[in-house]
């Protein structure tokens, strides 16, 4: 199978690991699949969805790991303040330091775009809140308050000889 411009198609251990190795240490599909030697972003996907050479498991491991190497750029962006200052002449001549609101704003953006698809890729790991669901009842209960209401219950379901739903004979509910 021919590609395009030279781009290998073809499956090959050595390229599989090299992807694997550039996407866990931060870089994107698209990114690497740009260089010299990669091949084009949907045949990498193709051998995910083929799963060819146990290729996708491995991929979802180095996916994992490009989240936490974005978490690190994270801070790493936060913490640098380099040119956030520029110094700057003024109409007199005179020079002062200035913030430079541009390159404060993208690395704004840069950690916010990180934080909102990690949060959405792995929201049980980045999430911003803990989503309970179903029926929880924080009440406390003596043991024989449970005892009845699992008797009520098992009652209900036709088990434990309690029919009807009435719990064990002489237990209220």
């Amino acid at each position: 199978m021919t590609a395009i411009k030279g781009r290998p198609t073809l499956y090959s251990p050595e390229i599989a690991d090299t992807i694997l190795e550039r996407i866990a240490s931060g870089e994107t599909l698209r990114q690497l699949c740009r260089s010299e030697g990669m091949p084009a972003e949907s045949t990498v996907r193709l051998w995910v969805l083929d799963d060819r050479d146990g290729f996708s498991a491995r991929y979802a491991r180095a996916r994992d790991m490009q989240l936490e190497s974005w978490g690190d750029e994270t801070i790493e962006i936060s913490d640098d303040g380099s040119n956030d200052w520029m110094l700057r002449e003024g109409k007199d001549g005179e020079t002062s330091w200035v913030l430079n609101g541009e390159h404060v704003q993208r690395s704004k953006l840069r950690t916010e775009s990180r934080k909102w698809i990690m949060s959405r890729l792995k929201p049980e790991r980045y999430g911003d809140k803990l989503e309970l669901s179903g029926k929880l009842d924080l009440t406390h209960k003596t043991d024989d308050q449970l005892d009845a209401r699992i008797a009520q219950l098992l009652g209900q379901a036709g088990a434990g000889g309690a029919a009807g739903g009435e719990g064990a004979p002489g237990e209220t509910p």
